[in-house]
């Protein structure tokens, strides 16, 4: 079992990496000596853009986990529910009705389509007869593609097809002090998850178990679907659309910590964190100057887990 500390360590070694890899030079040494061109990078890039990757990493993997648990299928998460797909919606229903709107009315909107989207996915998924593990993400993916072209056919319709097509791309090289604070929202959002762990384990047994406990399976069902709204489109919109982490850093953890939510909470933060500071590190240095986008760099290496955790699961069937 992969002990709290060591993952913490880790993340802390590369915490440190990331503050001082870049083209502009910034060293121990500088900011010791209280270098004023070294410290204006350092506040205005390098902090921000390490908290961003923290914060959307742990809240990408908890939101995904939280799908996970109130679907009852370990290959649900933002990415195959459409939760994505509707909060790029969103942000082009923002763009099309309120132009020139603030970064704080387009997370609004993305939010309330993001979660729209997903709850149509869940009433969907609830009238399924056949609820194998592998057939509810495909329907998942069907529905964000239902999603994702309905969004594609109205940006070419208003001429933003190339203004969506940045929101696709994740990308850490642009944020910038005033540029990433609205992830702060997630933090919140993290910690109502825990506070209702229980509840939303308890909801993942079934509605009728839920009901014999006490637990109103609607109003938690619906709970854990804004969190992960929320989260979803504050990332989107801050940082882009970074692909399977949701997916399968959860499996990852539950692999050698087991099922119970709240145990796991705090391991699937933290490696949801550090997968992704370790993939921008990476998309850093393999091209030094120039840098790959996070999202090519995660879904790259999100695939090749993905396919390793199908068949290990079908193994075992």
């Amino acid at each position: 079992m992969i002990k709290r500390r060591y993952l913490i360590c880790l993340l802390l070694v590369l915490s440190l990496f990331s503050l001082f890899l870049g083209v502009s030079r910034v060293t121990l040494s500088g900011l010791l000596h209280f270098d004023p061109a070294q410290w204006q990078v350092f506040i205005a890039s390098r902090i921000p853009r390490l908290i961003s990757i923290l914060i959307a990493g742990a809240s990408l993997a908890i939101s995904g986990l939280v799908m996970q648990q109130l679907t009852r299928n370990r290959f649900v998460a933002p990415t195959t529910a459409g939760t994505m797909d509707s909060a790029r919606l969103g942000i082009l229903l923002a763009i099309i009705l309120f132009p020139g709107t603030s970064m704080l009315t387009k997370t609004i909107i993305a939010i309330i389509t993001a979660f729209l989207g997903t709850l149509v996915f869940i009433t969907i998924l609830s009238k399924l007869k056949f609820k194998d593990v592998i057939f509810v993400p495909l329907v998942g993916i069907m529905f964000g593609n239902i999603i994702s072209s309905v969004t594609i056919f109205l940006a070419m319709k208003e001429d933003l097809l190339q203004n969506i097509a940045g929101w696709l791309q994740g990308d850490f090289s642009l944020v910038m002090s005033g540029r990433y604070e609205m992830l702060y929202l997630s933090v919140p959002a993290l910690l109502l998850v825990y506070l209702f762990a229980n509840r939303f384990a308890i909801v993942g047994m079934g509605e009728s178990f839920a009901l014999n406990l006490g637990v109103n399976f609607k109003r938690i069902q619906y709970l854990g679907l804004a969190i992960v709204a929320v989260v979803t489109s504050v990332v989107i919109v801050s940082v882009g659309v970074i692909p399977f982490l949701g997916l399968i850093v959860p499996n990852i953890v539950t692999l050698y910590l087991g099922d119970n939510l709240k145990n796991i909470l705090s391991h699937t933060a933290l490696l949801g964190a550090l997968f992704v500071l370790a993939c921008d590190i990476l998309g850093r240095v393999l091209i030094y100057p120039y840098e790959i986008a996070i999202s090519l760099v995660v879904g790259v290496i999100g695939s090749g887990i993905f396919l390793l955790l199908l068949f290990k699961r079908f193994r075992h069937v």
